[in-house]
């Protein structure tokens, strides 16, 4: 490579971004995979280097593939800023005008148009950069159109935030290394991850509030059940509690939402234009969010749903607002830029480690020192288990075909975040959502876990909900410990949970034993006595005293069993 040309001067670079510029001048590969945590800046990267590549006349044209319609504005006027030029609109028989570099197209536009794509990718040198290249994976249709266009490309640059998959379509243009027992993983050429990006100040750190709660249903034969989101259960009792706490109309994503608001007033005490996204499941729950929050607020929230015309538009809008609240479905959740967001809830089923860490990149981007973004979802055990391990990088991996994978409801591919919703509403069986509460379970921090042992609108509450928004991460980690601490009854558990031996496990897996004993206790006294399984809850709790099921300990569990079975007995 023509070193001096190369290296031109440029915008002021990330030290990240200038390490993975060297690494690539070094190598001059043809294909180049370079994964970096949302939020750190790989736009930025790849345009620096396509105007490099540009400048010392490696390549003659620029080609950008995206996962959406939107990504191709914002790349169309991220490109301009570095003198790259490319234009939104491509197809079988239109040329490119003078003076533009190349198109931006979508993976199902590069699908759309294959031969053309090629064509124009041969005729002249061509660097391509595809922008969460885990996309091309998504359909094996598009995989193939990708490789079949692109083959010809003198340079490739794949992009990628979230480099873990499970399913079995390989990526094009990515390397794989045989890790033994037919497991391949994939190798990428410059790693950024978010634990690096934190410790750099590049991103924000993340508060995670998750609200656990007794949530009773009515099944399409009429049965009535209940149990606490919380708890470790069957996958059908899961997803049934995870719609309930879900619904439009509940009582849950009524005191989350709540919380959530009096959250983000309390940094737009110090970022006064801080804003608050929720991301819902569907276009239904998503309009009945907008309307809870008007209720709440009295203002509109924006609503962005992405089949509608606008949609980008509003995106934009409120990008470049104060308002308080967007709600969306999906649109929002990967690769648009709305530094602003600060307070999110996580009010939708996909459960996936790609959609979750996609979600939460979208209140990681960092404006000045000391913003400290929220994060607001339900005490799930597999989004609790993302959450904490948020900080860990995991490559992509084609496995075997496996059986399981086909039974498997919260697979790792994004065709299941497509469908979550109907997924949701199958595995639940028809669910009618009856009843549901919220408690603040737990806040998830730096690898810590701080268990909260109270109930809604506990002054103790109010202290978490008040964190202030603009302190770094070591303040925000200190202060959770003193508030613990000082509580007496609470429990956080750092990085070094691992050593403090098996009681902790132990103890934790006895209560979710209990609390399972006392939830079908609970669902049999509700029969015999005519009542919900919730307001048998109530009862047992009236009688023993103490929090919700989700934070009592080992022996007030077993006392409202032995209170629901002695007044079962008539004894």
């Amino acid at each position: 490579m023509r070193g001096s040309r190369f290296l031109s001067a440029g915008p002021r670079l990330r030290p990240w971004q200038v390490r993975a510029l060297a690494d690539y001048e070094q190598t001059s590969p043809q294909d180049f995979l370079a994964v970096a945590t949302p939020g750190a800046g790989k736009t930025t990267f790849a345009l620096v280097l396509a105007k490099r590549l540009l400048d010392a006349r490696i390549v003659e044209r620029v080609v950008v593939v995206t996962p959406t319609d939107h990504l191709k504005t914002q790349w169309i006027e991220a490109a301009d800023l570095h003198d790259v030029h490319l234009v939104g609109s491509f197809g079988r028989g239109s040329g490119l005008p003078q003076g533009i570099h190349g198109p931006v197209v979508t993976y199902a536009g590069v699908a759309a148009a294959t031969n053309a794509l090629r064509t124009l990718v041969a005729a002249r040198r061509t660097l391509v950069i595809l922008d969460e290249i885990h996309h091309a994976g998504d359909a094996m249709s598009w995989g193939e159109a990708v490789q079949e266009a692109f083959a010809p490309a003198t340079r490739r640059l794949s992009l990628t935030g979230t480099p873990f998959r499970s399913d079995v379509n390989p990526i094009p243009f990515v390397r794989y290394a045989d890790e033994g027992d037919g497991v391949l993983r994939s190798e990428a050429d410059f790693t950024y991850g978010y634990a690096d990006a934190l410790a750099d100040s590049v991103v924000r750190p993340v508060i995670f509030l998750a609200y656990s709660g007794e949530m009773t249903w009515r099944t399409n034969v009429g049965d009535i059940y209940s149990a606490d989101v919380a708890d470790a259960l069957p996958r059908e009792v899961t997803a049934a509690a995870w719609r309930t706490a879900l619904d439009p109309q509940g009582s849950w994503i009524g005191q989350v939402l709540r919380d959530a608001d009096r959250r983000l007033s309390e940094v737009r005490r110090e970022v006064p234009d801080a804003g608050g996204l929720v991301l819902a499941s569907d276009q239904d729950s998503a309009r009945g969010y907008a309307r809870r929050l008007r209720e709440l607020t009295g203002q509109r929230a924006v609503l962005v749903l992405s089949d509608e015309p606008g949609a980008s538009a509003r995106i934009a809008s409120f990008a470049a607002s104060g308002e308080r609240w967007m709600v969306a479905v999906r649109m929002v959740s990967e690769g648009v830029d709305v530094p602003r967001l600060m307070v999110g809830v996580y009010a939708t089923s996909a459960a996936t480690p790609l959609y979750f860490a996609q979600a939460v990149g979208r209140f990681v981007r960092a404006r000045r020192p000391g913003e400290t973004a929220s994060v607001f979802l339900p005490s799930v055990p597999r989004l609790l288990g993302h959450a904490a391990e948020l900080e860990a990088e995991r490559d992509h991996v084609l496995r075997r075909r496996d059986t399981n994978l086909q039974d498997d409801p919260w697979a790792q591919s994004e065709a299941e975040v497509r469908s979550a919703a109907e997924r949701l509403t199958e595995a639940g069986g028809g669910v009618q959502p009856l009843t549901s509460e919220a408690t603040l379970d737990r806040v998830v921090f730096d690898g810590g876990v701080f268990e909260s042992h109270v109930v809604p609108l506990d002054s103790e509450e109010e202290e978490f909900l008040g964190i202030p928004g603009l302190l770094d991460a070591s303040q925000v980690s200190e202060l959770l410990h003193q508030r613990r601490s000082a509580a007496g009854g609470g429990v956080a558990v750092g990085r070094s949970r691992a050593t403090q031996g098996g009681k902790s496990a132990t103890e934790e897996a006895q209560r979710a034993a209990l609390r399972a004993e006392l939830n079908a206790c609970a669902r049999a006294y509700a029969k015999q006595f005519n009542v919900t399984p919730a307001a048998a809850h109530t009862e047992a709790r009236r009688a023993t005293g103490g929090p919700p099921s989700a934070q009592a300990d080992r022996s007030t569990l077993q006392a409202r069993i032995d209170h629901l079975r002695r007044r079962a007995v008539g004894r």
